[in-house]
């Protein structure tokens, strides 16, 4: 890792910050007083799901859950449906367990140290190195996959980053990381900003980009990329669709639903979706019914008539 940036990088740090200082999107999670646990949940909430979609869900999340401990009380239906449609809702329990962990490890107050910010289920190298940036203010090396395209079009000259990060881009990207644990912070965040909004993956805007005249990418001509064909995720009739299906119908139903009611035109996609569900936590089974884990039935001897039949 070498420590902080000079030359060339300080160049693209120093016009990034200032742009961003004007172009800064106003997100709720980087609003003055949001809790290091508003971070964490904010950064749950974005992997593979769109901004716009989030911020809802976030806002009407911290005023029901303002603390990992309220987090940690709460049932894993109550999460879920809560959760909504933002997708992968296994994020939506890992972040139950987080908080739990938090509870039980901190006092219910985030740790500000990334081994246990990545001991915590559901952590992992970026995640815990966001807390840090944006919660803590504390020097970080925080890629995502726009912070990543952005390094990859100004500092390698190629259209997109490697699937997978590597060790060389890690060290490579160190070198835009400042000494100063303020300037890292805000370098995160602009760097992020500025591949969410302007260096984008399908339809970058190069000409009000604050470093063009600095991308190496432009400078060669903008060369197509050369790696793996880059196929955008299916969604009608996949796996995934189904199980989103099947989860919409739980959290839409106070008592147990029936697989055979749910109107997918595949029976046996269906139950391998049911099954997958069921193994994930993401749903329990009450006979030929599914629910949301954390769903009790109404007793026989209750007023009301029982759930499960």
């Amino acid at each position: 890792m070498r420590e902080g940036c000079s030359g060339g990088e300080a160049e693209v740090v120093a016009r990034v910050t200032a742009w961003f200082a004007d172009a800064a999107r106003t997100l709720p999670w980087r609003s003055s007083g949001v809790t290091p646990w508003g971070v964490l949940v904010s950064e749950v909430m974005l992997q593979q799901t769109p901004t716009a979609r989030v911020v809802p869900v976030w806002e009407a999340w911290m005023v029901r859950w303002p603390t990992p401990s309220a987090l940690a009380a709460a049932s894993p239906d109550e999460v879920l449906r809560a959760w909504g449609r933002l997708g992968y809702p296994r994020r939506a329990l890992r972040l139950r367990a987080a908080a739990e962990a938090v509870e039980e490890r901190h006092g219910g107050e985030l740790p500000e140290t990334e081994s246990d910010l990545l001991a915590l289920p559901g952590v992992g190298s970026y995640t815990a190195a966001a807390v840090l940036a944006f919660a803590y203010r504390r020097r970080s090396l925080v890629l995502d996959v726009n912070v990543r395209r952005v390094l990859a079009r100004v500092d390698q000259g190629v259209e997109h980053p490697a699937r997978s990060e590597t060790a060389g881009e890690r060290e490579r990207g160190w070198r835009f990381v400042p000494d100063d644990d303020e300037q890292a912070s805000l370098w995160a965040a602009a760097s992020m900003e500025l591949g969410a909004t302007v260096c984008t993956a399908r339809s970058p805007k190069c000409d009000p980009c604050p470093v063009a005249a600095h991308c190496s990418w432009r400078a060669r001509g903008y060369p197509a990329w050369d790696g793996p064909p880059r196929v955008a995720q299916s969604w009608e009739g996949t796996d995934r669709q189904c199980r989103g299906w099947i989860m919409a119908a739980l959290r839409g139903s106070p008592s147990p639903v029936p697989l055979g009611d749910l109107a997918w035109p595949d029976d046996v996609q269906l139950a391998r979706c049911a099954d997958s569900l069921v193994a994930d936590g993401l749903a329990v089974r009450h006979g030929p019914r599914l629910s949301l884990p954390g769903f009790e039935p109404v007793p026989a001897d209750s007023d009301d008539e029982p759930a499960v039949a």
